[in-house]
């Protein structure tokens, strides 16, 4: 049994959710986004909440239902407040800069990195060494941070590079003479 598809995903004030077969789109202030649900799961729309039910007792079914259910709530909230992912750049000369739809990194290569920043994100440098991504899709806001802070990763000997804020980095030593 899934604890998490147990639990109905409630609508709020101002977003309207429609359920066609096994399509679900959802439309809110901040913009629409849509989510096929698989075949496994069933999806119900009733008295402002949105309910996820498997079809049969398979490992499958038992395990696309909270996933489905998640996926919902990501919608819903999406829509509705939006997502938020903040970066942090440490080092000396590490630097990024946002220039139209281009973000400029500076991580210590020979060369600066230029990111075009995808449909639907926003990022905000709002200091050389920190960025904010935003937007309404909850796994494109994570996989454009990912994508950025791959370039550089957070070293373990003097923490340089990007990471997530509030990210902990475990510190090697070094040696010793």
């Amino acid at each position: 049994m899934s604890r998490v598809g147990k639990k109905p995903v409630p609508v709020p004030a101002g977003v309207t959710a429609k359920i066609d077969g096994q399509n679900v789109s959802v439309k809110g202030a901040k913009g629409e986004l849509h989510f096929s649900v698989p075949e496994e799961v069933s999806v119900v729309f009733a008295d402002g909440n949105i309910s996820v039910d498997p079809r049969n007792e398979t490992k499958r079914a038992q395990a696309m239902w909270g996933t489905s259910r998640a996926m919902i709530a990501n919608l819903v909230t999406g829509v509705s407040k939006g997502f938020e992912r903040k970066l942090e750049i440490t080092g000396v000369g590490y630097k990024a800069a946002v220039q139209g739809r281009k973000l400029q990194l500076s991580l210590g290569y020979s060369h600066d990195i230029d990111f075009p920043i995808p449909e639907g994100i926003t990022i905000v440098a709002a200091r050389p060494t920190e960025l904010a991504i935003s937007g309404i899709d909850r796994r494109e806001v994570g996989q454009v941070a990912a994508e950025i802070r791959g370039f550089r990763p957070p070293e373990p000997y003097k923490g340089k590079g990007v990471r997530y804020a509030g990210e902990f980095i475990f510190r090697k030593e070094g040696k010793k003479k």
